[in-house]
């Protein structure tokens, strides 16, 4: 009787064992698909005119900040899941569910009034001069170049690398 009683407590014991093992095996592989896989940190931008900033990955966590800029330009610094913490332009972060993100590349200008140029040089004709905080998009940076071609407004034209936030020094897009 002993025997089987210790039989059945073993069993108990080594089948809770087992299946732990099984779920500690099974938690990397089911936290790694969720993650993106994509390069830490890059930049992507907001698909809404509202999305929410929290203090840490989850709808748990407080609402930090309401961001209402749509194609914001973001870069994402660290992955939990399914949330990201994000970076804005201004230091700004927190965290954020990935729906609210798109892999659209968008640039901000930065600094003073900045030349948007007709040529990738800065001896290239004017096509307007463009305020601080104002949004585009990120067309094409030139491998060893330091102009960014964008879009603002529907007018295509060329900005220095260091007058935008959004693209990495040493990146290039095609």
């Amino acid at each position: 009787m002993n025997c089987r009683r210790w039989g059945i407590a073993e069993m108990r014991k080594w089948g809770a064992t087992a299946l732990a093992a099984v779920l500690l095996g099974l938690a990397p592989a089911a936290s790694a698909g969720e993650a993106s896989g994509l390069p830490l940190p890059r930049f992507v931008s907001l698909r809404s005119d509202e999305v929410n900033l929290r203090a840490g990955p989850g709808q748990r966590y407080p609402i930090d900040w309401i961001y209402s800029r749509k194609d914001l330009p973001v870069e994402v610094i660290a992955e939990f899941e399914a949330w990201r913490k994000i970076r804005d332009w201004q230091g700004t972060e927190g965290w954020l569910h990935q729906s609210m993100l798109s892999g659209r590349r968008m640039m901000v200008v930065m600094g003073g009034q900045r030349t948007l140029r007709a040529g990738d040089s800065e001896n290239a004709d004017a096509l307007a001069l463009v305020e601080p905080g104002v949004l585009g998009r990120l067309l094409q940076c030139p491998r060893n170049r330091d102009f960014c071609r964008v879009e603002i407004n529907q007018i295509q034209g060329w900005f220095k690398r260091d007058e935008i936030w959004g693209v990495y020094k040493g990146e290039w897009i095609e």
